[in-house]
C-alpha cells in the first residue's frame, strides 16, 4: 500500500475507532455501574455525592437477595418460561418458515403480511385483551400464561428472520436428497435443520432475552400466586416507595444478568454467523 494512501486513511480509522469505544464505554457504564452498587454498603449507595469506585465492597445485598424465601423459585420459573419459549419458537418458527418458503398456497403473501403487522402492534396494547383470554380458559396465575404469549410475540420476527437462511438452502439439494431416498421429514431435520441452526440462535438469543426479562406480562398475569412469579418480579421484594433497598435491586439485577450473559457466551459464535447470514440475506 501506498504510505501516503496509508497515512491519510489512518486519521480516519483513528475516529471511528475512537467513536466505536466511547459507544461502547457509554453503553457498559450503566452495567459497570448496577454491579458496582449490588457491591456497595449501603451507606455509599445513599451518599449525596456518589464515586465511581467503592473502597469497601461488601457482600451483604447478595446475601439479602439469596436470603429471600422464594428467590430460588422465582429463578427456577424463568428458567422454565425462558427455555420453553426459546424451543417453541424455534421450532415453530422453523415449520413455518419451511412453509411460506417452500410451498405455494394462496393467502401466503397476505399472511407475511400479517406477520409484519403483528410485530408494529405495541406489547401494552394487547396486554388488556390477553389478560381476558387467559381469564377465560383459565390460565392466570400459571407459567402457561407467560409462555404462550411470549411464543405469539417471538414468531412473527424469527420465521420472517429463518425465511431467509431457508430461501438460501439450494432446492437443487432438497431434489438431490429425494433422488437418494430421503423422504421429506429426514430432509427437513437432518438437511434443513441444521443448515439454518445459525438463523435459529439467533432468534433463540432474542426470544431468550425478551422473555428472561419480561416484567409486564409477569405483574398482569400472576395476580395472587406469588409461587409462579418469575425473576423480575423479585425487584420488587426490594423496593418499597418510603424505603427502597436500592443495594437488593442491584444485587438482584446482576443476578439476572448472568443467565443472559452465560447463554450469549455459549451462541455467540453461532450467533455471528447468523447475523452475518441474516444482513447477507
Amino acid at each position: 500500500m501506498n504510505p501516503v494512501r496509508r497515512f491519510v486513511r489512518r486519521p480516519g480509522r483513528l475516529a471511528a475507532e475512537s467513536a466505536a469505544l466511547l459507544i461502547a464505554a457509554v453503553v457498559a457504564f450503566p452495567l459497570y455501574w448496577m454491579v458496582l452498587s449490588a457491591f456497595k454498603p449501603a451507606g455509599e449507595i445513599e451518599s449525596t455525592e456518589p464515586r465511581p469506585w467503592t473502597l469497601a465492597p461488601t457482600l451483604d445485598s447478595f446475601r439479602r437477595v439469596f436470603g429471600q424465601q422464594e428467590f430460588g423459585r422465582y429463578f427456577l420459573n424463568s428458567v422454565v418460561v425462558a427455555v420453553a419459549v426459546v424451543i417453541a419458537s424455534a421450532l415453530i418458527a422453523f415449520l413455518a418458515a419451511t412453509a411460506v418458503t417452500r410451498f405455494r398456497f394462496r393467502l401466503r403473501t397476505t399472511l407475511l403480511i400479517m406477520f409484519l403487522v403483528a410485530q408494529m402492534v405495541p406489547v401494552e396494547a394487547l396486554t388488556i385483551p390477553l389478560f381476558f383470554v387467559m381469564r377465560d380458559f383459565g390460565q392466570l396465575n400459571t407459567l402457561w400464561s407467560l409462555i404462550l404469549p411470549h411464543i405469539a410475540f417471538s414468531l412473527p420476527f424469527a420465521i420472517w428472520m429463518l425465511r431467509g437462511f431457508v430461501k438460501a438452502v439450494p432446492e437443487a439439494l432438497e431434489e438431490a436428497a429425494y433422488i437418494d431416498g430421503a423422504s421429506r421429514a429426514r430432509f427437513l431435520w437432518q438437511i434443513l435443520f441444521p443448515l439454518v441452526l445459525p438463523g435459529l440462535v439467533a432468534t433463540s438469543v432474542f426470544s431468550f432475552i425478551s422473555t428472561w426479562n419480561d416484567f409486564l406480562f409477569a405483574k398482569s398475569f400472576i395476580i395472587s400466586d406469588i409461587s409462579q412469579s418469575t425473576l423480575p418480579m423479585a425487584l420488587l421484594v426490594f423496593y418499597k416507595p418510603d424505603e427502597p433497598d436500592w443495594g437488593g435491586v442491584m444485587a438482584a439485577s446482576t443476578v439476572m444478568t448472568i443467565p443472559v450473559l452465560v447463554f450469549f457466551v455459549l451462541v455467540q459464535r453461532r450467533l455471528v454467523s447468523g447475523l452475518g447470514g441474516a444482513v447477507k440475506d
